[in-house]
């Protein structure tokens, strides 16, 4: 497992409420048991979805509701919804779980676009596996891969709608 963080200069108290709820999720999924679930889980042709069914039991315990809807209804996608969502205050975090397509199909970079848009979400927290294994037994670093990409958007004049960025790597 592998933890990280990004945040533009200004941190408001959401950020540190967001912050709170990212390293929750990850000290559960640190969890012996709980990693070794997600280990034997996360193989070649395993679905985003038997990974978030792992995590489920802690979003619902910190009051996440899974897939909720009416976030995007003022753009022409308003079919988008995030995995989990929980509203901080004024705003929200959104909680995105990857699993195989999350570089080769730039799911990293719809995610982050998908906060940046969401008028009731300035911060992401993004579950993503440390590498994806391939049929032919090829191996992608994705983790590493996303905390290069997601490092552009919080360098100063890339600033986008997002105030955090909170990325879990599990194996």
């Amino acid at each position: 497992m592998q933890y990280h963080e990004f945040s533009q200069e200004v941190k408001e108290p959401e950020f540190f409420m967001a912050q709170t709820i990212a390293k929750e999720v990850y000290s559960y999924m640190c969890v012996p048991a709980v990693s070794e679930q997600l280990s034997n889980t996360h193989q070649v042709n395993a679905k985003s979805h038997q990974i978030q069914d792992i995590i489920l039991p802690k979003c619902s315990e910190l009051g996440m509701s899974s897939e909720k809807k009416g976030l995007f209804s003022s753009y022409a996608t308003a079919q988008l919804r995030p995995d989990y969502y929980i509203t901080l205050n004024s705003t929200g975090l959104i909680m995105e779980v990857e699993r195989g397509k999350t570089t080769t199909n730039n799911m990293d970079l719809l995610d982050i676009w998908k906060c940046h848009i969401c008028e009731q979400a300035d911060y992401l927290l993004l579950v993503v596996p440390m590498i994806r294994q391939t049929n032919n037994g090829g191996k992608t670093k994705i983790y590493e891969h996303v905390v290069k990409r997601i490092s552009s958007f919080f360098q100063k004049q890339n600033y986008v709608n997002v105030k955090g960025c909170f990325i879990i790597g599990y194996e």
